[in-house]
């Protein structure tokens, strides 16, 4: 088993096979695609890959996929839903199909729209064992009452009635994405691609509880990592790159002296 609560530097090909089976509550990570999926002057092996994470999940568990397509030759490639139906070849439930919308995304110019989005392919190994949805406010604008009423079979309903004033989030979520947004660890950005924090941390929150094992087999700069260990959970990570391995454990120690000196520090009122 490749210890836990540290970054791997290796081939997930490889590394993945060190894991044990049914050994994992959840996989977040965004790997290379496309003309990208030269990294670092290495290139991935998705189809080994996706059956190792599927071996290393629990029953119950979930994997996060966030992935989109390059246009190469005029057109899109399609590469995601390609991987997504795999994934559910290698025996994974399509669960949900997200969007990760960034709200600020660099400018380019082109004849189709400007790109916005990532998918985010939530695959489960069976039933999730857990979903700790992330709440938010609707739009009753403070009224939490109803004012108005509206006839069903002969009879008024609703008048008087508590409203929701929050509900599930939608499986669209917008981020905003740069410098200070998708994280404020300057050293990340050494990255070509930094994961943003909030991404990582609402799927490790609604996918995963407490102590539960999370993996990144993709690790980059560490985001996924970061985040697992700020909410509690234990970790794995898994890059090729000596160079972005190292940026990730720096994040992760940093965190860990900046947790100890706030807890050592007496703040005043």
């Amino acid at each position: 088993m490749l210890e836990i609560n540290q970054i791997h530097q290796g081939n997930s090909a490889e590394l993945l096979k060190q894991i044990d089976n049914n050994s994992v509550d959840l996989t977040v990570t965004s790997p290379p695609y496309d003309n990208l999926r030269v990294y670092k002057g290495y290139s991935f092996d998705f189809e080994t890959i996706a059956k190792e994470l599927y071996r290393v999940t629990k029953e119950g568990g979930v994997v996060v996929w966030v992935v989109g397509d390059a246009t190469i030759k005029g057109s899109e490639t399609g590469t995601s839903f390609k991987q997504a139906l795999y994934f559910m070849e290698c025996g994974f439930n399509l669960h949900d199909t997200m969007i990760y919308h960034k709200l600020n995304p660099m400018p380019v110019k082109s004849i189709r729209y400007m790109p916005c989005f990532e998918y985010m392919f939530v695959f489960s190994k069976g039933r999730p064992n857990t979903f700790n949805p992330i709440r938010v406010k609707t739009l009753a604008k403070g009224t939490e009452k109803y004012t108005g009423t509206q006839q069903e079979n002969g009879k008024f309903t609703d008048y008087g009635k508590i409203r929701n004033l929050e509900r599930d989030k939608y499986n669209i979520w917008s981020v905003k994405v740069g410098s200070n947004q998708t994280t404020r660890d300057k050293i990340a950005f050494k990255h070509p691609a930094v994961f943003p924090e909030q991404l990582a941390n609402d799927h490790i929150i609604s996918w995963s509880n407490k102590g539960d094992l999370i993996l990144d087999p993709f690790v980059g700069s560490g985001t996924t990592c970061k985040i697992a260990k700020l909410q509690g959970r234990r970790f794995i990570g898994i890059d090729i790159s000596e160079e972005y391995c190292q940026i990730a454990r720096k994040r992760i120690r940093q965190e860990s002296l900046l947790y100890l000196i706030d807890k050592r520090t007496t703040r005043p009122n």
